[in-house]
Protein backbone atom coordinates (compact mmCIF):
# COMPACT_ATOMS: atom_id res chain seq x y z
CA UNK A 1 0.00 0.00 0.00
CA UNK A 2 3.01 2.38 0.76
CA UNK A 3 4.41 1.60 -2.84
CA UNK A 4 1.54 2.63 -4.32
CA UNK A 5 0.87 5.59 -2.56
CA UNK A 6 4.47 6.58 -3.43
CA UNK A 7 4.03 5.39 -6.88
CA UNK A 8 0.89 7.82 -7.51
CA UNK A 9 3.00 10.67 -6.17
CA UNK A 10 5.58 10.23 -8.37
CA UNK A 11 3.24 9.96 -11.41
CA UNK A 12 1.63 12.84 -10.19
CA UNK A 13 5.08 15.10 -10.37
CA UNK A 14 6.36 13.49 -13.13
CA UNK A 15 3.05 15.12 -15.43
CA UNK A 16 3.00 18.28 -13.29
CA UNK A 17 5.87 19.74 -15.44
CA UNK A 18 5.97 22.85 -12.96
CA UNK A 19 6.64 20.84 -9.91
CA UNK A 20 9.21 18.95 -11.86
CA UNK A 21 10.86 22.21 -12.80
CA UNK A 22 11.18 23.45 -9.09
CA UNK A 23 11.94 19.92 -7.89
CA UNK A 24 15.66 19.58 -10.26
CA UNK A 25 16.59 22.36 -12.20
CA UNK A 26 16.46 25.38 -9.54
CA UNK A 27 18.80 23.63 -7.37
CA UNK A 28 21.34 22.75 -9.93
CA UNK A 29 20.73 26.12 -11.16
CA UNK A 30 21.15 28.10 -8.16
CA UNK A 31 23.97 25.65 -6.96
CA UNK A 32 26.25 26.16 -10.32
CA UNK A 33 25.76 30.46 -9.79
CA UNK A 34 27.10 29.42 -6.18
CA UNK A 35 29.64 27.58 -6.95
CA UNK A 36 31.27 29.85 -9.41
CA UNK A 37 30.96 32.98 -7.08
CA UNK A 38 32.78 31.35 -4.33
CA UNK A 39 33.69 27.94 -5.72
CA UNK A 40 37.25 28.74 -7.56
CA UNK A 41 39.96 30.99 -5.94
CA UNK A 42 41.05 31.56 -9.47
CA UNK A 43 38.25 33.54 -10.55
CA UNK A 44 38.37 35.94 -7.74
CA UNK A 45 37.68 39.58 -9.10
CA UNK A 46 41.02 41.91 -9.78
CA UNK A 47 40.31 45.11 -8.18
CA UNK A 48 40.10 48.44 -10.19
CA UNK A 49 42.49 50.77 -8.41
CA UNK A 50 43.50 54.21 -9.50
CA UNK A 51 46.90 55.27 -8.82
CA UNK A 52 48.15 58.97 -9.17
CA UNK A 53 52.16 59.64 -9.14
CA UNK A 54 53.07 62.96 -7.83
CA UNK A 55 56.46 62.22 -7.18
CA UNK A 56 57.61 61.17 -10.56
CA UNK A 57 60.47 59.48 -9.43
CA UNK A 58 62.02 55.71 -9.95
CA UNK A 59 60.89 54.86 -6.23
CA UNK A 60 57.71 56.01 -7.24
CA UNK A 61 57.24 54.14 -10.29
CA UNK A 62 58.50 51.01 -8.96
CA UNK A 63 55.81 51.21 -6.48
CA UNK A 64 53.65 51.33 -9.14
CA UNK A 65 54.94 48.73 -11.25
CA UNK A 66 54.98 46.89 -8.34
CA UNK A 67 51.03 47.12 -7.47
CA UNK A 68 50.77 46.03 -11.60
CA UNK A 69 51.86 42.70 -10.93
CA UNK A 70 48.99 42.35 -7.61
CA UNK A 71 45.89 40.62 -8.25
CA UNK A 72 44.42 44.78 -9.34
CA UNK A 73 43.85 46.27 -12.24
CA UNK A 74 45.75 49.51 -11.82
CA UNK A 75 44.76 52.63 -13.73
CA UNK A 76 47.12 55.60 -14.09
CA UNK A 77 45.37 57.62 -17.13
CA UNK A 78 41.76 58.61 -17.64
CA UNK A 79 39.55 59.90 -20.51
CA UNK A 80 38.51 63.62 -19.71
CA UNK A 81 35.55 63.93 -21.39
CA UNK A 82 34.06 61.86 -24.59
CA UNK A 83 35.99 61.13 -27.43
CA UNK A 84 39.54 62.72 -25.39
CA UNK A 85 42.56 61.18 -25.37
CA UNK A 86 43.87 59.65 -21.81
CA UNK A 87 45.50 62.05 -19.82
CA UNK A 88 47.35 61.15 -16.03
CA UNK A 89 44.75 61.35 -13.18
CA UNK A 90 45.22 64.03 -10.90
CA UNK A 91 44.30 63.48 -7.35
CA UNK A 92 40.86 65.71 -8.01
CA UNK A 93 40.08 63.56 -10.78
CA UNK A 94 40.76 60.35 -8.95
CA UNK A 95 39.34 61.61 -6.25
CA UNK A 96 35.88 62.32 -8.19
CA UNK A 97 35.92 58.72 -9.78
CA UNK A 98 36.19 57.40 -6.51
CA UNK A 99 33.12 59.32 -5.79
CA UNK A 100 31.29 57.93 -9.17
CA UNK A 101 31.97 54.98 -8.31
CA UNK A 102 34.23 54.13 -11.37
CA UNK A 103 37.09 52.55 -9.05
CA UNK A 104 36.56 51.35 -4.99
CA UNK A 105 39.79 52.94 -4.32
CA UNK A 106 42.74 55.17 -5.33
CA UNK A 107 46.01 55.51 -4.45
CA UNK A 108 48.17 59.22 -4.15
CA UNK A 109 51.77 58.83 -3.80
CA UNK A 110 52.88 62.56 -2.43
CA UNK A 111 55.33 64.85 -4.21
CA UNK A 112 58.88 63.79 -2.52
CA UNK A 113 58.17 60.63 -1.52
CA UNK A 114 61.53 59.20 -2.62
CA UNK A 115 63.66 62.25 -1.02
CA UNK A 116 61.24 61.24 2.58
CA UNK A 117 62.08 57.73 2.27
CA UNK A 118 65.59 58.49 1.98
CA UNK A 119 65.52 59.52 5.76
CA UNK A 120 64.39 55.55 6.63
CA UNK A 121 66.77 54.85 9.66
CA UNK A 122 66.44 58.10 11.26
CA UNK A 123 63.88 57.86 13.32
CA UNK A 124 61.70 59.77 11.46
CA UNK A 125 57.90 58.64 10.32
CA UNK A 126 57.05 56.96 7.71
CA UNK A 127 55.97 58.27 5.03
CA UNK A 128 52.17 58.59 4.45
CA UNK A 129 50.64 57.80 1.08
CA UNK A 130 46.41 58.67 0.63
CA UNK A 131 44.27 55.92 0.34
CA UNK A 132 40.78 57.18 -1.08
CA UNK A 133 37.98 55.03 -0.74
CA UNK A 134 34.34 54.33 -1.49
CA UNK A 135 33.22 52.33 1.73
CA UNK A 136 30.18 50.62 0.19
CA UNK A 137 32.63 48.03 -1.20
CA UNK A 138 33.85 47.01 2.33
CA UNK A 139 36.66 44.32 1.30
CA UNK A 140 38.43 46.35 -1.61
CA UNK A 141 40.39 48.89 0.45
CA UNK A 142 41.16 46.65 2.86
CA UNK A 143 43.28 44.56 0.46
CA UNK A 144 44.50 47.32 -1.75
CA UNK A 145 46.01 48.57 1.81
CA UNK A 146 47.55 45.43 2.61
CA UNK A 147 48.76 44.88 -1.51
CA UNK A 148 49.79 48.53 -0.82
CA UNK A 149 51.90 47.84 2.37
CA UNK A 150 53.35 44.48 0.85
CA UNK A 151 54.78 45.87 -2.04
CA UNK A 152 55.80 49.11 -0.20
CA UNK A 153 57.68 46.57 2.12
CA UNK A 154 59.06 44.32 -0.59
CA UNK A 155 60.22 46.27 -3.15
CA UNK A 156 60.67 49.85 -2.06
CA UNK A 157 64.03 49.29 0.38
CA UNK A 158 66.03 47.86 -2.92
CA UNK A 159 64.94 50.63 -4.71
CA UNK A 160 65.89 53.36 -2.21
CA UNK A 161 69.14 51.43 -1.25
CA UNK A 162 70.37 51.50 -5.38
CA UNK A 163 69.62 54.78 -5.80
CA UNK A 164 70.97 56.35 -2.99
CA UNK A 165 74.17 54.60 -3.90
CA UNK A 166 74.43 55.40 -7.18
CA UNK A 167 74.05 58.95 -6.19
CA UNK A 168 77.16 58.20 -3.95
CA UNK A 169 79.26 56.79 -6.79
CA UNK A 170 78.13 59.74 -8.85
CA UNK A 171 78.69 62.74 -6.41
CA UNK A 172 81.49 61.26 -3.74
CA UNK A 173 83.59 59.83 -6.37
CA UNK A 174 82.83 55.89 -5.93
CA UNK A 175 82.58 53.49 -3.00
CA UNK A 176 85.31 51.31 -1.76
CA UNK A 177 85.76 48.12 -1.93
CA UNK A 178 84.51 47.25 2.13
CA UNK A 179 81.57 49.74 1.44
CA UNK A 180 80.14 48.21 -2.10
CA UNK A 181 80.46 44.42 -0.34
CA UNK A 182 77.95 45.59 2.39
CA UNK A 183 75.76 47.31 -0.10
CA UNK A 184 75.59 43.66 -1.89
CA UNK A 185 74.86 42.44 1.13
CA UNK A 186 72.65 44.27 2.37
CA UNK A 187 70.72 44.49 -0.96
CA UNK A 188 70.61 40.75 -1.19
CA UNK A 189 69.34 40.76 2.36
CA UNK A 190 66.55 42.68 0.80
CA UNK A 191 65.86 40.38 -2.28
CA UNK A 192 65.85 37.67 0.05
CA UNK A 193 63.16 39.11 2.02
CA UNK A 194 61.12 40.72 -0.90
CA UNK A 195 61.06 37.17 -2.06
CA UNK A 196 59.99 35.73 1.24
CA UNK A 197 57.58 38.30 1.80
CA UNK A 198 58.85 39.46 4.87
CA UNK A 199 58.31 42.63 5.81
CA UNK A 200 61.27 45.51 6.04
CA UNK A 201 60.55 48.07 8.83
CA UNK A 202 62.43 51.24 9.44
CA UNK A 203 63.71 52.64 12.87
CA UNK A 204 62.24 51.77 16.14
CA UNK A 205 60.46 49.09 13.85
CA UNK A 206 57.91 51.38 11.88
CA UNK A 207 56.44 50.16 8.80
CA UNK A 208 57.65 52.00 6.41
CA UNK A 209 55.21 53.65 4.29
CA UNK A 210 52.05 54.87 6.28
CA UNK A 211 48.34 54.88 5.00
CA UNK A 212 46.26 57.70 5.39
CA UNK A 213 42.74 56.72 4.65
CA UNK A 214 39.99 58.87 3.22
CA UNK A 215 36.34 58.27 2.45
CA UNK A 216 35.12 60.46 -0.17
CA UNK A 217 31.56 59.65 -0.79
CA UNK A 218 28.51 58.45 1.95
CA UNK A 219 30.25 60.59 4.43
CA UNK A 220 27.54 61.65 7.54
CA UNK A 221 25.63 59.22 6.36
CA UNK A 222 23.85 57.12 9.59
CA UNK A 223 23.06 53.97 8.19
CA UNK A 224 24.97 53.99 4.34
CA UNK A 225 23.85 50.64 2.92
CA UNK A 226 20.07 51.04 4.11
CA UNK A 227 18.95 52.20 0.58
CA UNK A 228 21.75 49.24 -0.61
CA UNK A 229 19.20 46.91 0.75
CA UNK A 230 16.28 48.40 -0.06
CA UNK A 231 16.29 48.53 -3.55
CA UNK A 232 18.24 45.11 -4.01
CA UNK A 233 15.46 43.25 -1.68
CA UNK A 234 12.68 45.44 -3.69
CA UNK A 235 12.98 44.72 -6.86
CA UNK A 236 13.46 41.39 -6.12
CA UNK A 237 10.28 40.76 -4.35
CA UNK A 238 8.79 43.57 -7.10
CA UNK A 239 9.47 40.82 -9.97
CA UNK A 240 7.84 38.26 -7.93
CA UNK A 241 4.91 40.69 -7.40
CA UNK A 242 5.15 41.57 -11.48
CA UNK A 243 4.85 37.81 -12.53
CA UNK A 244 1.84 36.79 -10.22
CA UNK A 245 -0.04 39.76 -11.48
CA UNK A 246 0.36 38.89 -15.07
CA UNK A 247 -0.68 35.51 -13.84
CA UNK A 248 -4.01 36.87 -13.73
CA UNK A 249 -4.43 36.90 -17.49
CA UNK A 250 -4.02 32.90 -17.37
CA UNK A 251 -6.60 32.89 -14.66
CA UNK A 252 -8.64 34.74 -16.98
CA UNK A 253 -7.93 32.47 -19.63
CA UNK A 254 -8.89 29.64 -17.62
CA UNK A 255 -12.21 30.73 -16.51
CA UNK A 256 -13.12 31.71 -19.99
CA UNK A 257 -13.50 35.90 -18.88
CA UNK A 258 -10.85 36.52 -21.18
CA UNK A 259 -13.24 35.60 -24.32
CA UNK A 260 -15.88 37.46 -23.23
CA UNK A 261 -13.85 41.23 -22.48
CA UNK A 262 -12.00 40.28 -26.09
CA UNK A 263 -16.15 40.16 -27.42
CA UNK A 264 -16.41 43.90 -26.62
CA UNK A 265 -14.43 46.70 -28.09
CA UNK A 266 -11.39 46.15 -25.90
CA UNK A 267 -8.20 44.25 -28.02
CA UNK A 268 -5.45 42.22 -26.58
CA UNK A 269 -3.16 45.55 -27.14
CA UNK A 270 -5.24 47.82 -25.03
CA UNK A 271 -5.82 44.67 -22.15
CA UNK A 272 -2.29 43.90 -21.90
CA UNK A 273 -1.65 47.88 -21.63
CA UNK A 274 -3.95 47.89 -19.37
CA UNK A 275 -2.88 45.11 -17.26
CA UNK A 276 1.11 46.39 -17.34
CA UNK A 277 0.19 49.84 -16.10
CA UNK A 278 -1.51 48.07 -13.13
CA UNK A 279 1.68 45.89 -12.56
CA UNK A 280 3.69 49.21 -13.20
CA UNK A 281 1.60 51.03 -10.43
CA UNK A 282 1.39 48.33 -7.70
CA UNK A 283 5.28 47.52 -8.42
CA UNK A 284 5.85 51.74 -7.54
CA UNK A 285 3.71 51.86 -4.66
CA UNK A 286 5.60 48.57 -2.72
CA UNK A 287 8.79 50.26 -3.61
CA UNK A 288 7.30 53.33 -1.98
CA UNK A 289 6.04 51.43 1.55
CA UNK A 290 9.03 49.74 1.67
CA UNK A 291 11.45 53.29 1.43
CA UNK A 292 8.97 54.74 3.61
CA UNK A 293 9.67 51.88 6.44
CA UNK A 294 13.56 52.44 5.75
CA UNK A 295 13.03 56.00 6.37
CA UNK A 296 10.80 55.63 9.74
CA UNK A 297 12.29 52.89 10.75
CA UNK A 298 16.14 53.12 9.65
CA UNK A 299 16.57 56.51 9.10
CA UNK A 300 16.84 56.44 5.17
CA UNK A 301 17.27 60.05 3.79
CA UNK A 302 14.22 60.02 1.21
CA UNK A 303 12.96 63.32 0.93
CA UNK A 304 16.52 64.99 -0.35
CA UNK A 305 16.68 62.27 -3.26
CA UNK A 306 12.56 62.32 -3.88
CA UNK A 307 13.20 63.30 -7.22
CA UNK A 308 16.08 60.26 -8.18
CA UNK A 309 13.82 58.12 -6.04
CA UNK A 310 10.52 58.79 -8.41
CA UNK A 311 12.24 58.35 -11.78
CA UNK A 312 13.83 55.37 -10.53
CA UNK A 313 10.87 53.84 -9.38
CA UNK A 314 8.93 54.29 -12.10
CA UNK A 315 11.18 53.30 -14.25
CA UNK A 316 11.90 50.10 -12.28
CA UNK A 317 8.21 49.19 -12.11
CA UNK A 318 8.06 49.69 -15.97
CA UNK A 319 10.04 47.37 -16.45
CA UNK A 320 9.54 44.54 -13.97
CA UNK A 321 5.68 45.23 -15.08
CA UNK A 322 6.40 43.93 -18.63
CA UNK A 323 8.51 40.97 -17.17
CA UNK A 324 5.25 39.91 -15.73
CA UNK A 325 3.64 40.59 -18.82
CA UNK A 326 6.00 38.51 -20.88
CA UNK A 327 5.85 35.40 -18.50
CA UNK A 328 2.36 35.53 -18.34
CA UNK A 329 2.46 35.30 -22.74
CA UNK A 330 4.89 32.80 -23.03
CA UNK A 331 2.73 30.25 -20.01
CA UNK A 332 0.23 28.34 -20.88
CA UNK A 333 -1.13 28.13 -17.16
CA UNK A 334 -0.57 28.88 -13.70
CA UNK A 335 1.65 25.94 -12.74
CA UNK A 336 4.14 26.70 -15.42
CA UNK A 337 4.27 30.46 -14.94
CA UNK A 338 4.58 29.78 -11.12
CA UNK A 339 7.81 27.59 -12.01
CA UNK A 340 9.25 29.45 -14.45
CA UNK A 341 8.91 32.98 -12.72
CA UNK A 342 10.27 31.21 -9.56
CA UNK A 343 13.27 30.06 -11.79
CA UNK A 344 14.34 33.04 -13.65
CA UNK A 345 13.29 35.38 -10.47
CA UNK A 346 15.98 33.73 -8.48
CA UNK A 347 18.18 33.54 -10.83
CA UNK A 348 17.92 37.28 -11.73
CA UNK A 349 18.31 38.16 -8.62
CA UNK A 350 21.40 36.15 -7.80
CA UNK A 351 23.87 37.25 -10.69
CA UNK A 352 21.86 40.69 -10.58
CA UNK A 353 22.97 41.83 -7.29
CA UNK A 354 19.82 40.93 -5.40
CA UNK A 355 21.56 38.32 -2.65
CA UNK A 356 25.15 38.86 -3.04
CA UNK A 357 27.20 42.38 -4.34
CA UNK A 358 28.13 42.05 -7.37
CA UNK A 359 31.71 44.34 -6.96
CA UNK A 360 32.23 40.76 -5.01
CA UNK A 361 31.72 38.22 -7.73
CA UNK A 362 34.32 37.48 -10.59
CA UNK A 363 34.56 39.25 -13.54
CA UNK A 364 32.30 37.03 -15.62
CA UNK A 365 29.47 36.99 -13.24
CA UNK A 366 29.32 40.91 -12.67
CA UNK A 367 28.96 41.21 -16.74
CA UNK A 368 26.40 38.21 -16.72
CA UNK A 369 24.39 40.89 -13.72
CA UNK A 370 24.15 43.42 -16.49
CA UNK A 371 21.42 41.11 -18.36
CA UNK A 372 19.54 41.43 -15.20
CA UNK A 373 16.56 44.52 -14.28
CA UNK A 374 18.26 44.12 -11.09
CA UNK A 375 21.49 45.28 -11.40
CA UNK A 376 20.79 48.54 -13.47
CA UNK A 377 17.71 49.18 -10.71
CA UNK A 378 20.22 48.73 -8.06
CA UNK A 379 22.67 50.51 -9.67
CA UNK A 380 20.26 53.27 -10.30
CA UNK A 381 19.15 53.86 -6.79
CA UNK A 382 23.07 53.09 -5.54
CA UNK A 383 23.42 56.78 -7.36
CA UNK A 384 20.26 58.42 -5.69
CA UNK A 385 21.17 57.83 -2.06
CA UNK A 386 24.69 56.75 -1.77
CA UNK A 387 26.34 59.16 -4.48
CA UNK A 388 23.86 61.59 -3.95
CA UNK A 389 24.12 61.91 -8.03
CA UNK A 390 21.47 64.54 -9.38
CA UNK A 391 18.57 63.19 -11.45
CA UNK A 392 20.43 63.36 -14.53
CA UNK A 393 22.89 60.95 -13.93
CA UNK A 394 20.29 58.38 -14.04
CA UNK A 395 20.04 58.08 -17.91
CA UNK A 396 21.76 55.35 -18.05
CA UNK A 397 19.61 53.19 -16.13
CA UNK A 398 16.74 55.00 -16.73
CA UNK A 399 17.32 54.39 -20.77
CA UNK A 400 18.32 50.54 -20.18
CA UNK A 401 15.05 49.59 -17.85
CA UNK A 402 12.94 51.64 -19.89
CA UNK A 403 14.52 49.60 -23.15
CA UNK A 404 14.37 46.25 -21.70
CA UNK A 405 10.58 47.18 -20.60
CA UNK A 406 9.68 48.23 -24.27
CA UNK A 407 10.99 45.10 -25.30
CA UNK A 408 9.43 42.86 -22.96
CA UNK A 409 6.30 44.16 -23.38
CA UNK A 410 6.46 43.99 -27.20
CA UNK A 411 7.25 40.45 -26.50
CA UNK A 412 4.55 39.67 -24.35
CA UNK A 413 2.09 41.73 -27.27
CA UNK A 414 3.74 39.36 -29.78
CA UNK A 415 2.68 35.89 -28.13
CA UNK A 416 -0.74 36.70 -26.86
CA UNK A 417 -1.77 36.97 -30.86
CA UNK A 418 -3.29 33.50 -29.67
CA UNK A 419 -5.30 34.85 -28.00
CA UNK A 420 -6.81 36.80 -30.47
CA UNK A 421 -7.10 33.72 -32.94
CA UNK A 422 -8.15 31.00 -30.11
Amino acid sequence: MMLQIARTAATALRRDRGALLLSFVLPVAFFSIFAVIFGRRDTTPRIGVIVVDQDRSPVSEGLVEGLRGESLTVRTRGAPGPGATEVDYTAEAAEAAVRAGEAPVAIVIPRGFADRLASLGTGEAGVAIQLLRDPSDMVAPQVVAGLLQKVAMTSVPELMLERSSGLMEKYLGGLTAEQRRRVDDRLGSLRARRASGSPIRGAGGDLLVSIATRDVVGTGKRHPMISFYAAAIGVMFLLFTASGAGGSLLDEVESGTLDRVLGTRVTVGSLLGGKLLYCTALAFSQLLVMFLWARAVFGLELLPHLGGFVVMGLATSFAVGAFGMLLASVCRTRAQLSALSTLLVLVMSSIGGSMFPRFLMPELMQKAGLFTLNAWAIDGFTKVFWRDEPVVALWPQVLVLVAAGTVLFAGARWLARRWETS
